[in-house]
């Protein structure tokens, strides 16, 4: 799949960081260590993994807190390919304004389709979608 940007990739490989953090335990340093030695991780956007990846697991508790009021059960009951989508999501809405929200959500939605269960996409874009009406109103309403 040579078609996939950097930055998908970068998205991709946090992702997967979040993933090993939420399931294994393992700590930001070893993530990074073993993501960096991945074949394929050279032709991702390397700055923008670490800004994702550092922000989301740093900031995890209140984004969280802030996507959980548009999920309709238990975070626990939640997917970890689900909940590191939205965490992911949740974080760039945040904190990287100068990307469109249009741009977080599709990639959000092409990771749960990616890496997430059957309709685990369709759950994602909504939550997400409800979420950008409230961190860019700016941005969706004009929608």
């Amino acid at each position: 799949m040579s078609s996939k940007s950097a930055r998908h990739r970068a998205r991709e490989f946090a992702l997967q960081g979040i993933y090993q953090w939420q399931v294994g335990g393992h700590d930001e340093a070893a993530i990074e260590a073993h993501t960096m030695s991945v074949n394929g991780f050279d032709k991702a956007d390397a700055e923008l993994y670490r800004l994702l990846l550092r922000g989301t697991m740093n900031d995890a508790e209140a984004l969280q807190a802030t996507v959980q009021q548009f999920v309709d059960r238990p975070w626990h009951e939640l997917s970890p390919i689900e909940r590191g989508v939205l965490l992911l999501g949740a974080y760039e809405f945040k904190h990287h304004i100068e990307t469109p929200y249009r741009v977080v959500l599709n990639e959000a939605i092409e990771l749960a389709k990616e890496y997430g269960g059957t309709d685990g996409h369709k759950f994602v874009n909504g939550v997400l979608d409800k979420l950008a009406l409230e961190l860019r109103p700016h941005e969706t309403k004009s929608r």
